[in-house]
């Protein structure tokens, strides 16, 4: 069976941020993720984690203003002391937290800037990312995103031009996170395209589409997913990132069955 992962941002809403460690434990989880840990102490998050026996799985790197509307800074030219400074503060955190691979979200073209020299500032920064976490040997992930329906202008939002920066920057630990439910709405053929895409995948997140809630809600079928993903070794998380439909213990029947069927 896949090793599942809650997403903290976006499961157990219902209570405070720093007690959703125990009720992802409790509902049997064992890793965890969430989109940033600045707003928190270090040690305070890694003493959840001690206390609730989990693994951090993954966190993303400071993202620039988020409240304002970016959604990552690696393609913006002129913004590069600011990335460093953030994969500085990012490998902090790691350490702190045990965490063992990070995201880098591209962020989204600006208006009036050309492709080029975002793709350009994108690849250098990405490099020197790769560079800084192989020092600790963490792994660094770069993920699509869709931008039909969740962030119109992302600059990376299929899998193939994740694929492309990847080679382009040439380091052995930069991978693809894999979002199911990006993808289903970017590229769909789901099977097939993982299959494709295993040795370049780090990371899998997933929602159902559309909506973005839990499997079961959508088109996506996720036994046949989860088994076929099971088949083909990967040994990665897979970490539900989704919008509950109703409170997040129950919206967990995709979990149970996934544990029956192992």
């Amino acid at each position: 069976m896949p090793r599942f992962a809650a997403n903290l941002s976006m499961l157990f809403t219902e209570v405070p941020f720093l007690e959703r460690f125990a009720k992802a434990r409790e509902a049997g989880f064992t890793g965890v993720e969430y989109l940033f840990p600045y707003d928190w102490p270090a040690e305070q998050l890694a003493e959840q984690l001690r206390a609730n026996g989990l693994t951090q799985v993954l966190f993303n790197l400071p993202p620039g203003d988020w409240a304002g509307g970016e959604r990552g800074i690696a393609c913006l030219p002129g913004r590069e002391a600011e990335f460093r400074a953030g994969v500085e503060q990012a490998l902090d955190y790691a350490r702190a937290l045990g965490c063992r691979q990070l995201n880098c979200l591209a962020g989204l073209q600006p208006e009036g800037l050309d492709g080029l020299i975002a793709r350009e500032t994108l690849v250098a920064n990405v490099r020197y990312a790769a560079g800084r976490l192989a020092e600790e040997g963490i792994m660094l992930c770069l993920e699509a995103i869709n931008s039909r329906v969740d962030m119109p202008g992302f600059l990376l939002d299929t899998s193939e031009k994740v694929i492309a920066v990847i080679e382009e920057v040439g380091a052995d630990n930069v991978r693809l996170q894999y979002d199911l439910y990006h993808m289903q709405i970017m590229e769909g053929d789901l099977l097939r395209t993982a299959e494709r895409l295993l040795p370049w995948i780090g990371h899998i997140q997933f929602a159902d589409n559309p909506g973005r809630h839990q499997p079961g809600t959508g088109e996506i079928n996720f036994s046949r997913v989860f088994a076929e993903l099971d088949r083909l070794g990967y040994h990665g998380w897979m970490s539900a990132e989704y919008r509950p439909s109703t409170i997040t213990e129950g919206s967990l029947g995709w979990f149970e069955a996934a544990r029956q069927a192992s």
